[in-house]
């Protein structure tokens, strides 16, 4: 599966979501690669690839935004970066399954800045709530449904 490529925003993705990636990687064949600023251990695999970018503040996002193409898949919690990769004709996922698209991720980025506004003013707002077996399961069920549909069109 040379034409699907999967990016991941690899600093901030669980380790459930990245083991989930990595099995998703070795049944499909699909390219799975990792852009992060620190090491990180990886499987040994022909198709699982890890890019090590330098520290700093969106290094890692703009590399990924630099290498994506049209029809690949980005595995982010970030919604700026979800927002440039679709411009670029690809698609993000979330680490909890929600899928960002063209069509939601004007209305998500908008909640987002607001949320920043928010906090800038002093208001304190929760963080996300830790990940659940069900966000575990959404994501891989989102995943496999992007994969097979790839390999279709493919």
């Amino acid at each position: 599966m040379d034409d699907i490529n999967i990016w991941v925003d690899a600093d901030a993705c669980p380790v459930a979501v990245k083991e989930i990636l990595f099995r998703a990687a070795d049944r499909t064949g699909a390219n799975l690669i990792l852009v992060a600023n620190k090491r990180m251990r990886i499987p040994n695999s022909e198709n699982i690839k890890f890019l090590l970018v330098e520290a700093g503040f969106d290094v890692a996002d703009e590399r990924i935004v630099d290498e994506v193409g049209e029809g690949d898949l980005v595995i982010t919690s970030d919604i700026p970066l979800a927002s440039e990769v679709i411009k670029k004709g690809a698609l993000a996922l979330s680490p909890r399954g929600e899928l960002h698209t063209k069509e939601n991720i004007s209305g998500r980025l908008a909640v987002r800045d607001f949320m920043a506004t928010l906090r800038a003013g002093g208001e304190e707002t929760a963080g996300p709530p830790p990940m659940t077996v069900k966000n575990r399961q959404e994501f891989a069920n989102q995943l496999d449904k992007w994969l097979v549909k790839k390999s279709k069109a493919g």
